[in-house]
């Protein structure tokens, strides 16, 4: 019987019972909770990684390493919390000379948006999951969360929220700051709360939209960050193949099929010059690899029908293609620039695992017009040499007005968790390009800008006053 997860009213309406201590709590009790959750995972790390490898096949190696990035990406919050300079803390003295007209005291700053709700990711069980980035973030920003967990790894996720609550009690966190709820339903009537603020999502492009219609439609919309599909492409010149074929080759093959490609960063479509040898490489490589188990037969079933879509496809043919078809193993097509521009809706379509699809092209300064038609990505990538830097403007302008994040000479399936990161790109990569979902910057989402105006000291929040109780940064204008 599961005894962890509550149901969405009471948990949402804990949380909004617990919005205005968490969110007026000083920035080091904040600090001191993310850490605590941090170091309680860290001592049951063996019995968690056992859990989602059971859970998710991901394997020992790489869930040590995730749930590593899961605690440094809980205590990096911790130290944005301490230093204050989130709340962005705006002072102007009055001034009766301002040019348009006598100007009043004003003192602004940004405070918690209040409840948030997250949809966890089933391909990062802990990284995107319970004690995920959205989850650290928002508690960073003093709002109470309620998780939705994914159905991929349920004993995990109820493990993991059994720690965070005796860790957040243990802190004398509010009651309310953390919550559990499982099922589709539970997550659907959570977001349509009227005390809910904001939620997140990582996922497919379906299940995304149809969240984010509802966030939408409710009496009180609500923001709705969802982050959704990409096929991250990756441009290859004719100056990098022939200089560094053997080593691209290498690359692409290792980033395609990295945790069975199960990535939202996983480069699945590859622009490569005609008749320089890279794509039998690739081949080459790529047949050499085995299959790899799946998150589960969804993931898999569905990896198989996509990859058959695109296989059907006027113009496209099969380079790598397993001999039994219900297996997951690896697949490349090829389809050349004028086919895939005939049809880019469909041939820019996400296949979540270990597929590419290879775009040969006869002149490098024709795919500009191919990427801009492009919907919008996570990541983009160039691989070029550095003497033709000059000639590859117009290309690299091309390629950031699609995408969040652009790399050079590198492959995107890391992703730092770092301070100038940006995950998120144009739609439908995500429903809103102006924010980040890893990294420092993840914090914004959940903040929203207030100002006083000629408002008593003693009634100021502790950010906006002259003695500065929490001692964040202030930026004054006599």
């Amino acid at each position: 019987m599961n005894t962890v997860a509550l149901e969405p009213d009471r948990a949402v309406t804990a949380a909004a019972a617990a919005s205005r201590e968490w969110a007026e709590a000083a920035p080091t009790a904040r600090a001191h909770a993310l850490e605590a959750v941090a170091d309680a995972l860290e001592t049951e790390r063996t019995e968690l990684v056992a859990l989602a490898d059971a859970e998710t096949h991901l394997g020992v190696p790489r869930l040590n390493g995730e749930l590593s990035r899961t605690t440094f990406q809980l205590r990096l919050f911790a130290d944005q919390v301490r230093t204050g300079e989130f709340l962005d803390v705006r002072i102007d003295r009055p001034d009766q000379q301002w040019p348009t007209g006598p100007r009043p005291e004003l003192r602004r700053y940004r405070t918690a948006i209040g409840p948030i709700l997250v949809f966890t990711a089933s391909n990062f069980p802990f990284a995107f999951s319970v004690a995920g980035g959205d989850t650290a973030s928002a508690w960073a920003a003093g709002c109470p969360v309620v998780v939705k967990a994914h159905p991929g790894h349920p004993e995990l996720s109820r493990r993991t929220a059994e720690i965070i609550q005796k860790a957040l009690a243990q802190v004398d966190a509010p009651a309310g700051v953390f919550a559990l709820i499982e099922g589709q339903q539970a997550g659907i009537d959570a977001l349509r709360h009227p005390a809910l603020r904001a939620a997140t999502f990582t996922g497919s492009e379906r299940g995304g939209l149809a969240l984010a219609r509802i966030a939408g439609e409710r009496p009180q919309p609500i923001p709705f960050y969802g982050e959704m599909g990409s096929v991250n492409p990756v441009v290859v010149t004719p100056a990098a193949a022939h200089a560094r074929g053997a080593e691209i080759a290498a690359g692409y093959v290792g980033s395609l099929t990295q945790g069975a490609g199960q990535f939202c960063t996983n480069p699945g479509l590859l622009f490569v010059p005609v008749g320089d040898g890279l794509v039998d490489e690739i081949v080459r490589v790529l047949s050499e690899v085995p299959a790899a188990p799946m998150l589960g037969d969804w993931i898999s079933d569905a990896y198989v029908d996509g990859a058959r879509r695109l296989a059907g496809r006027p113009g496209t043919r099969t380079l790598v293609w397993p001999d039994d078809e219900a297996s997951a193993a690896p697949r490349l097509l090829t389809t050349d620039l004028a086919s895939f521009a005939a049809d880019i809706e469909t041939a820019a379509e996400e296949c979540f695992g270990p597929l590419g699809l290879v775009v040969t092209y006869e002149r490098l300064e024709d795919l500009a017009e191919a990427v801009a038609a492009l919907p919008g990505q996570l990541t983009a990538s160039l691989h070029g040499e550095p003497g033709e830097t000059a000639g590859l403007a117009v290309l690299t302008a091309a390629l950031a007005e699609r995408s969040g994040r652009v790399l050079w000479n590198e492959w995107p399936t890391g992703v730092a968790v770092t301070h100038a990161m940006q995950h998120g790109g144009p739609f439908p990569a995500t429903t809103a390009p102006t924010t980040t979902s890893v990294g420092t910057a993840a914090i914004e989402r959940f903040l929203r800008p207030v100002a006083y105006q000629s408002w008593p000291q003693p009634l100021l929040p502790p950010p906006l006053r002259d003695d500065n109780p929490w001692g964040v940064p202030q930026r004054v204008r006599e």
